[in-house]
């Protein structure tokens, strides 16, 4: 990391930015005291693949009586009881 003050970043802008996209980071300083870091922008080192997080939906997902909540968590004290 090269140290470079505020004034010389405003005139040198488009350089310090090919320097980053390289992968340097440039210190920006202002009074001799380090400010901000410019740099590379960190990306991801596998690339995705689709499908590869499957959601599965069954047939019965909005069927109200498909899943019964009192009978999974039975004396749930954050659900009230029903009559």
């Amino acid at each position: 990391m090269s140290p470079v003050n505020i004034h010389e970043a405003k005139t040198n802008f488009s350089r310090l930015v090919e320097r980053a996209r390289r992968g340097e980071r440039v210190v920006i300083s202002k009074a001799g005291v380090p400010v901000a870091i410019l740099g590379p922008i960190e990306t991801s080192r596998r690339p995705r693949s689709p499908g590869h997080d499957r959601i599965v939906i069954h047939a019965d997902f909005d069927d109200p009586g498909a899943f019964d909540l009192d009978a999974t968590h039975p004396g749930d004290p954050l659900r009230p009881s029903r009559p």
